[in-house]
């Protein structure tokens, strides 16, 4: 096998031109196999092998940077620079990510993986760079897809790299329209021209010379109007981008790896900023991925490598169940309005959008935009519903607290995937959510443990006033039965779901399940726990806190990052409640003040001590220490 030789990018650059599609295919099989066994961003590696291969061979990483905006798509840069022996560990604990990872590789630079930075990371690393002598500067590149350019931050950072004129290439990964009439020798021949620093100097002498005719003139000088048209007529990102500052090249076919390192290589050799326009096809190589209408296979779970990945899931999950009530919701109020920032399949609200296309709007990577927007149809008297990842919240916190908490405004927040999410890592981990809420003065926080408090909360989300935010897991939901629930709570009333004297755990959320296990195991040894399901954490159920006042020990237990979230709101709520000599101790559990690794959830949250046992554990050893 040819990608069996390639253990670095030089090696790919001794490589003859004839047997890339060779290694194309390859790289194309090995990512379809690891991903049926293991699930992952699949379409998106498919489009950018060839791509990848481009890039490594016009480029000299690490010394050359190679910035990924969108770090899913990396597969194909992690085997070419020396990571392929390792890449059936992907995404598993102890394995290699499925992002870039500065602890696996010197060729990886980003990690974050939130669409629309990379920019800025360009213009900064070329800024921070002038100083140095010309030897020492390393090319930086940087590579997007066509979905981070509806981000605000990357038209911010266009702007002051073409400010600035600083040196970048910005490969701009376009997947997302069809470009097939427009893509072939002429549109290649005119990206040669644009590349020619000729041109670019006949160019600026033109513009001068008809910028110093008077303005009448040139507005009736026909000759000189075709003249300029000729050479700068163009598509309108062209436009867009060279009005910033910033040079065009192309558009390239993504699948013709000689033409594309040839216009990379060309891209380098010019001052100042560049994009390099290049078309893709998602999914290429692999028939359903290729042809998935909803793209289902950007982020898929293991699937069987001749049909495909199932539509149909066994049980159903936390955003099926959101979906479903928004819907209703949508059928039952004229007021409701849902946004999302590109990822509307991803939170459920494809449903909604083909029964009320107008009522379901999508902004692009754009969470901030999205936010504020929200507060303004909250202002006009509609209620907004921003569906969004835990995750993704912390891009648009300052929306969230001024925009909206402090008009008090009344925008319901949809965080899914809150909570440890496992594979994708920290990037993806939702732990952020319930510290970031709870800083929101007046924000109501809900937080259901089952799919039928889900649905009940959702709905009493939507008629209360002022923020509110639902968040809820990733997987499969929980059922009211298999909690040993009798259905859903009582408006936002926490209920008592088992007695017990020695103790009390508050649980928030998705944690239900694992504090009655801790109390089935504390039960064993002669320890009698009291078990309490949160499910509104803010206004914090006074019924509640007077029931636990007198408990020899509290313990709070939430999916989430333990400093400021919703153990500490609850401890802070009870020495209020009961006075400070009064209050009961409070052990507070949750994620740690860390970025936690990936790995499958269930492993993770037992690390952590988070799962039933853990609990158990950790409720146990602070009984003794009181004691």
């Amino acid at each position: 096998m040819v990608l069996e030789r390639i253990d670095s990018p030089a090696a790919l650059r001794e490589l003859p031109v004839e047997q890339l599609p060779e290694l194309a295919a390859e790289l194309r099989q090995a990512i379809i196999e690891a991903v049926s066994r293991i699930g992952g961003h699949l379409g998106s590696n498919l489009g950018v092998v060839e791509l990848t291969l481009a890039l490594h061979r016009a480029y000299d990483s690490p010394r050359d940077v190679l910035l990924w905006d969108t770090g899913h798509q990396a597969y194909v840069h992690k085997m070419l620079t020396g990571r392929s022996a390792r890449f059936d560990t992907l995404r598993q604990a102890g394995g290699l990510s499925g992002y870039p990872s500065r602890v696996e590789s010197p060729h990886d630079v980003i990690e974050n993986s939130h669409a629309s930075t990379a920019l800025s990371w360009a213009f900064g690393m070329a800024h921070g760079q002038r100083r140095l002598p010309a030897e020492e500067r390393r090319r930086i590149v940087a590579i997007m897809g066509d979905g981070a350019l509806t981000g605000g931050m990357a038209y911010e950072a266009l702007n002051n790299l073409g400010h600035h004129q600083l040196p970048a290439v910005i490969v701009l990964n376009d997947n997302g329209r069809s470009y097939a009439e427009t893509v072939g020798r002429l549109s290649g021949r005119i990206a040669d021209l644009r590349s020619d620093p000729r041109y670019r100097t006949w160019r600026d002498r033109l513009d001068k010379a008809v910028s110093g005719i008077p303005l009448a003139k040139r507005l009736t000088g026909a000759g000189f109007k075709g003249l300029k048209a000729a050479v700068s007529e163009a598509p309108a990102l062209q436009a867009f981008v060279e009005a910033l500052g910033v040079r065009y090249v192309g558009p390239f076919d993504g699948h013709d790896v000689a033409r594309l390192e040839h216009g990379l290589v060309a891209a380098a050799r010019l001052d100042g900023p560049v994009l390099v326009h290049v078309i893709t096809q998602k999914g290429k190589g692999y028939t359903p991925a290729e042809t998935d209408p909803e793209m289902k296979l950007h982020d898929t779970s293991a699937f069987d490598l001749a049909t495909g990945p199932s539509k149909q899931s066994k049980r159903p999950s936390w955003t099926h169940t959101f979906s479903e009530v928004m819907v209703e919701l949508a059928d039952e109020r004229e007021d409701v309005v849902a946004l999302t920032a590109a990822m509307p399949g991803s939170t459920g609200l494809l449903p909604m959008a083909e029964r009320h296309p107008d009522r379901v709007i999508d902004v692009g990577i754009a969470e901030q935009h999205a936010v504020a927007a929200a507060a303004g149809i909250s202002c006009a008297g509609r209620v907004p519903v921003v569906a969004v990842y835990s995750t993704f919240l912390a891009r648009a916190f300052d929306q969230a607290n001024l925009d909206v908490g402090l008009h008090d405004e009344h925008v319901v927040f949809a965080l899914d995937r809150a909570g440890i999410t496992g594979r994708h890592g920290p990037s993806h981990h939702g732990v952020l959510d319930l510290a970031l809420c709870l800083r929101v003065p007046g924000m109501t926080v809900l937080a259901p443990s089952c799919g039928e408090d889900l649905r009940a909360l959702l709905r009493a989300a939507v008629d209360l006033s002022g923020p509110v935010a639902v968040r809820f897991p990733a997987g499969a939901v929980a059922s009211a039965a298999d909690l040993g629930l009798d259905g859903a709570g009582d408006g936002l009333a926490s209920r008592r779901v088992r007695d017990g004297a020695d103790a009390a755990i508050l649980s928030v959320g998705d944690r239900l399940g694992a504090a009655l296990e801790a109390a089935e195991l504390l039960a064993e040894d002669g320890v009698e726990v009291a078990v309490w399901d949160v499910r509104c954490v803010r206004p914090a159920d006074p019924r509640m806190l007077d029931a636990v006042a007198d408990a020899p020990l509290v313990v709070t237990v939430e999916n989430g990052m333990v400093a400021a979230g919703a153990g500490a709101h609850l401890a802070d709520r009870l020495v209020e409640r009961t006075g400070v000599r009064h209050a009961p101790p409070v052990l507070r559990l949750g994620t740690p003040d860390a970025y936690v690794p990936h790995g499958s959830p269930d492993r993770i949250l037992s690390e952590l001590g988070l799962d039933g046992p853990g609990v158990a554990a950790a409720t146990r050893k602070a009984l003794a220490d009181e004691r």
